[in-house]
């Protein structure tokens, strides 16, 4: 049976979990106030953290989910994220939008799957 692997575990959430040499992780910005593309920096920044610490990499992300709590954002995050992918490893993604996310003030919220090494 393949072991399972949780980091920073709450009562309600795992920063990461690794099973079968796949990585879940889902995060959300930093800041409340921010515009959408500081928000995403937030995520991006804290996502690639959370792959380096997993033996992963954004060259090693399988799927995204992007959550958008308004359309009229879809250029700024993807300017984000567009520069933060590294050219010819484009994850499986999608983008919806979402009346709301747990904190008002949150504009984006990333989940993604990643290959471990």
């Amino acid at each position: 049976m393949q072991s399972i692997q949780r980091k920073g575990t709450t009562a309600r959430y795992s920063d990461s979990v690794v099973h079968n040499g796949v990585a879940y992780i889902v995060e959300v910005p930093t800041s409340t106030d921010g515009d959408i593309g500081s928000q995403t920096q937030e995520i991006l920044d804290s996502l690639a953290r959370q792959l380096e610490d997993i033996g992963s990499s954004t060259s090693r992300i399988l799927s995204a989910s992007i959550y958008l709590t308004d359309m009229a954002d879809y250029a700024g995050m993807n300017a984000a994220w567009d520069a933060w992918v590294p050219a010819g490893t484009a994850p499986s993604r999608a983008c919806l939008q979402v009346v709301a996310l747990a904190q008002p003030g949150w504009r984006v919220e990333i989940a993604i799957t990643a290959a471990v090494a």
